[in-house]
């Protein structure tokens, strides 16, 4: 397990910073990234007015923003809590809700490898170490799976008992694959903070901060991996196992891939121990070839299950007191643990808010607050949210109105 953020925070500059990069439709977009809005106030309506983050938080209906679900209102600290592990998918969404769903795809369609904002899809390449070891993790699971295949063929252990045991093998590998191939949270270079953190964190006291290699936003609890080259958002470590960092966007993936590979070791150490101390027929007798494959699968067992162990007592942690592991071990170097004023995570922060059958399965998460969860937001994002209760003015195939873009 590693994990470093060997950047510097940076205390953001004071004054109005734009920026105009080009997104994947063609358009170009300019957002003001500090407060200093009301020299455009009476501009808003301006053919080539561009609107401030600020601004069109100010003037929206009540929404917070969001990648799947927004809530409208805010609830007591009564309702969180009690709330904390309840599934509110079912909730009512659509115009005039207090929910609405955010459906437009902003990652790039470049079928390329990387971990870069213009990459299609997400993998860690420039860490061979890490793709190996990646790999060997598959080959142990294969491996584990067939002997246990091969101990049912040969009447060694009940079939039905294999077969419960290669479907937590193939679930252990979804979930690492998902682990894997998933954006853990990177912040983008349009990343902005939203409304909360620049009332709470806006402050000569609790300044914004800026990573120094990224050049961007950097919400709090992230850091930058020197791995990935990212900033990745609630980062808990880089994983070598999984060749990736473990963050808010696949610490669900993370934590299903420990569980269901803890209970393969806990299965299969049961049923090789029921096999030695119970077998009293010569066919259910491990003999030959079968006993050193067993011998194997016991020692990968033990391992695995003491690895796993440790690492989903730490995950644990983690989550009750909000502290991820770097931080943590940031904050034992600084001997800061005992004034730590981090909160919880709630569990719908990790495995969203859709039915619980879906925490058991290595899907993306459904948020209820996908910027409250990620510590940033995009203007993108923000002016999808403004215009959500004004179809009529969606003329972009992006979804965004021209007017509000700098073309």
């Amino acid at each position: 397990m590693r994990g470093d953020d060997d950047i510097e925070n940076g205390q953001a500059p004071s004054g109005a910073r734009q920026r105009r990069p080009n997104n994947d439709n063609g358009y170009t977009y300019t957002y003001t990234s500090l407060a200093n809005v009301s020299s455009i106030s009476n501009a808003q309506h301006a053919k080539n007015y561009t609107p401030d983050v600020d601004e069109l938080k100010k003037q929206s209906s009540g929404y917070t923003t969001l990648n799947s679900f927004t809530q409208q209102r805010q609830r007591s600290a009564t309702q969180i809590c009690c709330s904390c592990c309840q599934s509110t998918a079912h909730l009512t969404e659509g115009p005039n809700q207090p929910y609405y769903r955010d459906t437009f795809n902003d990652q790039p369609w470049s079928c390329t490898l990387g971990t870069g904002e213009e990459h299609g899809i997400w993998m860690n390449t420039s860490d061979q170490a890490g793709t190996i070891m990646a790999l060997l993790v598959w080959l142990l699971l294969g491996y584990s799976a067939w002997t246990f295949t091969i101990l049912a063929r040969t009447g060694g252990i009940p079939p039905i008992l294999s077969a419960i045991y290669d479907i937590l093998c193939v679930l252990a590998l979804a979930s690492h694959a998902k682990t894997t191939f998933t954006d853990p949270g990177t912040v983008p270079q349009s990343a902005v903070p939203n409304e909360r953190m620049r009332r709470e964190m806006g402050t000569p006291d609790q300044p914004l901060s800026m990573c120094s290699q990224c050049q961007t936003f950097k919400p709090p609890f992230s850091h930058h991996c020197r791995i990935c080259n990212r900033c990745v958002s609630r980062m808990d470590h880089h994983c070598p196992w999984m060749n990736n960092c473990v963050g808010a966007g696949n610490l669900k993936h993370f934590i299903l891939f420990l569980v269901y590979t803890w209970s393969c070791s806990v299965f299969s150490l049961l049923l090789l121990g029921w096999n030695y101390f119970m077998c009293a027929d010569e066919d259910c007798t491990f003999n030959g070839v079968l006993t050193q494959l067993v011998r194997i699968i016991t020692v990968l067992s033990i391992g695995s299950l003491l690895f796993t162990s440790s690492m989903l007592m730490n995950v644990q942690f983690g989550l009750m007191t909000g502290i991820g592991t770097i931080d943590r071990l940031k904050k034992k170097a600084s001997g800061s643990v005992a004034d730590s004023t981090e909160e919880p995570i709630p569990l719908k922060d990790v495995f969203g808010i859709g039915h619980y059958v879906s925490w058991l399965f290595p899907i993306d998460p459904l948020f209820e607050d996908y910027d409250r969860v990620m510590g940033f937001s995009t203007p993108q994002r923000l002016l999808r949210e403004e215009m959500k209760d004004d179809p009529a003015r969606i003329y972009s195939p992006s979804g965004l109105s021209k007017d509000m873009l700098s073309i």
